[in-house]
């Protein structure tokens, strides 16, 4: 590491193939909801088989212990909550995308999974000793609040690990996955998204997303500690990860 169910509000009243970058709560909800079956296959396809290895350095940040508290924001379709059930902890999923955990109910019912707005959980204060949210933080619509709800709800001493699309360290690299982004992607979509208009938000929403260093200022000034972070795949994602102060 380096320093540096929703509610009634959510549910679909019309039909939204994509948000925009306001990132109306309504719109991003309905948007999931839209991809939900093909949700997981298709980002192992636009990722190139990534996601298991990101997924894996998520688990290692969090480090779960038996009997620990763990809030999985963002779960979605919640395979990424399972693994920390499979560490011993006591994980819960968290999405406000009613589609998605419809979908996740049907895949893993034993996965705990509560639906949520992550500018306002539904859970008390100094509730978890981990909080964890993957691919997510994007799509809030006040990141800020977002934060300081994480904040809340993790105990005095406990951990923050984001994960994140970033930007690529090499100046070449970052060329060329812009290219991959807005060109290329959209028309992998095509052939394998239930909605491939999503994944047009999706382009640009990386792009215009944080670099490592401004989201590390983004996530301190929320009020977490010790904030550091970690490049995978050369930057094109990031892990940062933080701590609530002891009092």
């Amino acid at each position: 590491m380096r320093t540096a169910s929703p509610s009634s509000e959510f549910r679909m009243e019309f039909h939204v193939t994509r948000a925009d970058l306001a990132k109306d709560p309504a719109q991003v909800a309905a948007m999931f909801d839209g991809v939900a079956k093909r949700y997981d296959i298709t980002n192992d396809v636009l990722s190139a088989g990534q996601t298991a290895r990101w997924r894996r350095a998520v688990v290692r940040a969090v480090d779960p212990r038996p009997g620990e508290h763990v809030l999985d924001l963002a779960a979605g379709t919640m395979t990424s909550t399972q693994p920390f059930l499979a560490a011993g902890a006591a994980a819960i999923g968290c999405d406000f995308s009613l589609g998605m955990l419809r979908e996740g109910r049907t895949r893993s019912p034993e996965v705990p999974a509560v639906a949520g707005d992550a500018t306002q959980l539904p859970f008390a204060d100094d509730s978890f000793d981990a909080v964890t949210i993957s691919f997510g933080l994007r799509n809030i619509v006040d990141p800020a609040a977002g934060l300081k709800e994480m904040v809340r709800v993790t105990k005095p001493g406990g951990r923050l690990v984001i994960c994140e699309f970033s930007t690529p360290t090499n100046t070449a690299l970052r060329i060329a996955y812009l290219e991959y982004l807005m060109k290329a992607l959209p028309g992998i979509a095509e052939r394998v998204a239930s909605n491939p208009e999503a994944y047009q938000y999706l382009a640009e929403s990386i792009r215009a997303w944080p670099d490592q260093i401004e989201l590390s200022h983004v996530i301190a000034a929320a009020g977490w500690e010790n904030v550091e972070y970690q490049n995978l795949n050369a930057g094109i994602v990031a892990l940062h990860r933080a701590f609530k102060a002891l009092n």
